[in-house]
């Protein structure tokens, strides 16, 4: 290590303290089912008059609610918009706050503190680690739908961001998929495969069919997830069994890049700043009958003015927006070419569309701190022209999020809606009326047993080979989808969610509510969700038998599914601090600590040994 590089190491170490909690973000049991009964094992119904269908899962990263066009936005998704178009959206749509929660209880159908992921691997308390729901990754108690399907006679196949676990027992080839190229942690550079988006892992963990891959250099990250799911399907096209493909996309997970040509095509698009687009999607929003007209917003506090910006301010911001536009264009790009592929080789009209995003919009900026910024501007340019391309590093910021996630109010990491609630698109099931918009709650634990269901997969007992599991919580969307029934949930079921020291309970149309700092203030609120999915009229005090009924509600369901207290004082800010240390600077350091103490210890005992020497000397006669 140079002496540059180790007074480079020494300043971020320093300015670790200022790490925020934004800048992360951050052996087989089973379930399944149609409904909230005990899961087991999967068994098929009979599938002699029906062809099962194939299934393709879209997962994008960190899209607001209304970036989709056919959510309101701006931004060019054809692709998208034409399953829309032949399905229907659902607008009262929720996730997780944060990447892996989202994805383990995508994969699972279980609540995230029962499967394993009740909080990041970056910002748990020392003291919640290792404990019960408190893994980080998937748990041993949890199988995965992929596995029920594969068992079932399903082709199975997954490309892009895992991120639930590295462990052997928790990559791919264990949790149900014949075929696999993933990135194991919570992101990566979308141009260069080696090249870490911040300094949380020791490298870039790249898994091809659960060994360490061989990556090229370069690449660009949409492209090479749908290039490595194409040659899957084309390699096995002339089997009969239907598949499950399953394509996590990093786009738009910082660093925020696109190719040249998507962006260029936004030049000038956002001149008139983020409040003007906040307010613009939340018109086409309304109009496309995705939330009431004239929904009422909160102007986030984290939201500039724009009009304070000077000229070059101004232009920079531009272009951070025109990347992001771009980047999710060039995401859209890909999708059509699996549709193409599809339509091409007639596995298309046979074929159920999923689309969602895992979380919210990114509002954090890693180069607000110092500790990012010494680390970024070591690795990474930020200058306008290189927005975007190879080494250049963007982000949108909390002004742009609050834009993207319009009309709801705060963003990912945060139980407000701009947090947790995301565009979903499911196109392909017969009966589905062509465009129709879904009005109420659901919840990403629904989609297992949706999928399951659409298989022919029939519901299951409590225990899988033998061993107790944890049953699913969710409920088949199929009879909404189908129109057999109005709500996916009874209005009575009250489902819980806690993520960080951030909660939520949801029952009917009503949703409680409670942030901790930054964003919020520790205190409890309610909200009708339908009529004011911007959060903008606390109900608390109008409905104060409600108010009380649903927190005691909330408090039952923390209970019974181990949601640990956050310890005195937590900061989640500083826990990122203290995990980053332990994490990852010391087992990359620890010889070096050991030799450079063992060197200090030398030298302080050869300088206490000469100091007591030169006593000694003036002490004698």
């Amino acid at each position: 290590m140079t002496v540059l590089n180790m007074c480079r190491l020494g300043l971020v170490w320093l300015a670790l303290m200022a790490l925020p909690v934004h800048t992360v973000l951050a052996a087989t049991p089973a379930v399944s089912l149609g409904s909230t009964q005990a899961a087991g094992q999967a068994k098929p119904v009979s599938t002699a008059t029906t062809k099962r269908p194939n299934i393709v899962l879209l997962l994008a990263d960190d899209w607001g609610f209304s970036d989709v066009g056919a959510f309101g936005g701006e931004i060019a998704t054809p692709h998208l918009d034409a399953l829309a178009a032949r399905g229907m959206r659902f607008s009262n749509f929720h996730v997780a706050a944060s990447c892996s929660p989202t994805r383990a209880m995508l994969l699972t159908g279980v609540d995230n503190h029962l499967n394993g992921v009740g909080n990041m691997r970056e910002t748990i308390p020392r003291a919640h680690a290792g404990r019960p729901g408190y893994l980080a990754v998937l748990s041993e108690r949890v199988v995965t739908f992929s596995s029920l399907l594969q068992a079932s006679g399903y082709r199975t196949y997954v490309t892009g961001k895992w991120h639930v676990g590295k462990e052997p027992h928790n990559l791919p080839p264990q949790r149900g998929f014949d075929r696999s190229l993933v990135q194991g942690d919570s992101g990566s550079d979308n141009w260069e495969t080696a090249r870490r988006y911040l300094d949380l892992t020791d490298k870039v963990h790249w898994y091809e069919d659960g060994r360490e891959a061989q990556m090229p250099a370069d690449y660009y990250s949409s492209t090479y997830f749908m290039d490595k799911m194409l040659g899957y399907l084309r390699q096995d096209q002339a089997k009969p069994q239907p598949f499950l493909a399953y394509v996590a996309f990093q786009a738009n997970h910082i660093p925020v890049q696109a190719p040249p040509a998507f962006i260029d095509k936004y030049r000038g698009r956002y001149k008139d700043g983020w409040s003007a687009l906040r307010h613009e999607r939340r018109d086409r929003a309304a109009a496309l009958g995705l939330v009431p007209a004239g929904t009422p917003m909160v102007e986030m506090a984290s939201t500039r003015d724009w009009a304070s910006l000077s000229p070059e301010e101004r232009l920079y911001e531009e272009r951070r927006m025109e990347v992001y536009a771009g980047m999710a264009e060039a995401m859209d790009h890909e999708v059509g070419r699996l549709v193409a592929h599809l339509k091409q080789s007639g596995q298309y009209d046979n074929t159920v569309f999923v689309f969602l995003s895992d979380n919210g919009a990114e509002a954090s900026d890693p180069y607000a701190k110092l500790s990012g910024r010494l680390w970024l501007d070591w690795q990474y340019k930020r200058d306008l022209a290189s927005l975007g391309a190879k080494g250049g590093y963007a982000v949108i910021g909390p002004s742009w999020a609050s834009a993207v996630a319009s009309p709801l109010a705060t963003y990912k990491f945060y139980s407000g809606e701009g947090g947790i609630r995301v565009p979903l698109i499911v196109a392909g099931v017969p009966g589905v009326q062509p465009g129709a918009v879904h009005p109420r709650f659901a919840h990403v634990n629904d989609l297992a047993p949706t999928l399951l269901e659409l298989a022919g997969l029939s519901p299951q007992t409590g225990s899988h080979q033998g061993q107790p599991v944890e049953p699913m919580t969710g409920r088949s969307l199929l009879p909404v989808l189908t129109g057999r029934a109005d709500r996916v949930h009874a209005p009575e079921a009250a489902i819980g969610y806690e993520l960080s020291g951030n909660e939520a309970l949801f029952q009917g149309d009503l949703k409680l509510l409670r942030n901790i700092a930054p964003v919020g203030d520790g205190q409890w609120r309610l909200y009708d969700i339908v009529r004011d999915p911007g959060e903008t009229k606390d109900l608390a005090a109008d409905m104060p038998q409600v108010f009380a009924a649903m927190q005691r509600a909330y408090a039952d369901y923390a209970q019974r599914h181990g949601v640990l207290p956050m310890p005195e004082g937590y900061d989640p800010i500083r826990q990122v601090e203290i995990n980053a240390f332990f994490n990852v600077y010391v087992p990359r350091y620890r010889t070096a600590f050991w030799g450079v103490l063992g060197l200090l210890v030398l030298v302080g005992a050869w300088a206490w040994r000469r100091r007591r020497v030169r006593r000694l000397n003036r002490a004698a006669p």
